[in-house]
């Protein structure tokens, strides 16, 4: 089974689900807030956090577009408007990683473009993560390639196409150490358009470890997924979604966050392996199974019948598959109400 490093944390099919908590703009410019919320994902078992590198004019331009979806969380607004309100001070970047190291996290980023790489390059992050909307970005998936650091990409707008020239990229430049994320790139995702069916079949056609980058609500897609054989959950994290921010629509609450880490690994415990028969733990429980029991006193040459025998707990009898072959033949002995029947009844 394949197996991925990232920082001092092994990625891969036979690992416990690798948690991103995905800071993205939910700091609301504020340093202060971008360090509780270090301190909470850490507190709340996250094993990395994640920010995305850009700034407004390395993204976008002024004037591009304004977004006229109704339906949209930042509709009316300017894209450029918007990444400015969202993007991280790039001199914020060391003091946040810095904060999570201390923390026991992993930190790295999404570059959005070439020099964001060479900015993340300059702070020594462990890996790379490219957003589904920079997939087919190639020259900066060949920049992220070249660095050797293992890299994640999420695969949300994306053709089955797609896809496979972002893989042959990365492996064109040596990466072999990636992994692939199922995206729903819509904020938030609905269940009904997760199809996280899609992940096994990901894993077999590029032979990799995969993931969710989750934008549903709560955690049951995350906990499905890794079932499924995702390996890594991203999830968008927040202090208290009440406190408003471009993203704190569809971002987990520490609370979540906390339960979407131990329901996951208790998703991949449970997995476990293609087993029958009774497991070593039950064998005490195998005495609470029902067996055959005398439920009045019988004398020497009565028959049985279900007059004087019964099918309860526990299991110290005769197994109740015995009943049939016993009903109607002659006691041996004088058998007290209570006791078990057992072969040697019946010798």
């Amino acid at each position: 089974m394949k197996k991925i490093k990232i920082g001092n944390i092994e990625v891969g099919n036979d690992c416990k689900p690798f948690i991103i908590a995905e800071m993205s703009g939910n700091h609301n410019q504020s340093l202060d807030r971008a360090f509780e919320l270090v301190d909470a994902a850490a507190a709340a078992g996250a094993h990395a956090l994640k920010l995305q590198t850009y700034t407004a004019d390395t993204i976008t331009m002024k004037g591009a577009y304004t977004i006229t979806d109704p339906n949209s969380l930042w509709y009316g607004k300017e894209l450029h408007d918007l990444y400015k309100e969202a993007y991280t001070p790039w001199e914020w970047h060391k003091p946040i990683f810095d904060r999570a190291i201390e923390k026991g996290m992993i930190a790295f980023s999404s570059p959005f473009d070439e020099t964001a790489v060479d900015f993340l390059e300059s702070l020594n992050v462990p890996a790379y993560k490219i957003a589904s909307f920079e997939n087919t970005h190639l020259p900066l998936i060949r920049k992220v390639a070249k660095t050797g650091k293992p890299v994640i990409i999420s695969t949300g707008v994306s053709s089955i196409a797609d896809i496979d020239e972002a893989v042959k990229t990365l492996k064109s430049e040596g990466c072999e150490n990636f992994i692939l994320l199922k995206c729903t790139s819509t904020y938030p995702a609905t269940p009904e358009n997760t199809n996280l069916n899609t992940i096994p079949h990901l894993a077999q056609l590029h032979n990799c470890i995969v993931g969710l980058s989750d934008h549903t609500m709560g955690i049951g897609a995350s906990v499905a997924a890794v079932a499924l054989g995702a390996r890594v959950i991203e999830k968008h994290f927040t202090l208290r979604r009440a406190d408003g921010g471009v993203d704190s629509a569809f971002s987990m609450e520490p609370e979540e966050l906390k339960a979407l880490v131990v329901e996951t690994e208790r998703a991949y415990l449970a997995l476990g392996k293609v087993a029958y028969g009774v497991k070593e733990a039950e064998q005490k429980s195998m005495f609470f199974k029902r067996s055959i029991y005398i439920s009045k006193d019988i004398k020497a040459g009565e028959l049985f019948s279900e007059a004087n025998l019964k099918i309860i707990r526990p299991g110290d009898g005769l197994a109740p598959k015995f009943w049939d072959d016993i009903i109607g033949k002659p006691c041996h002995y004088n058998l007290k109400a209570g006791s078990p029947l057992n072969f040697k009844n019946l010798i």
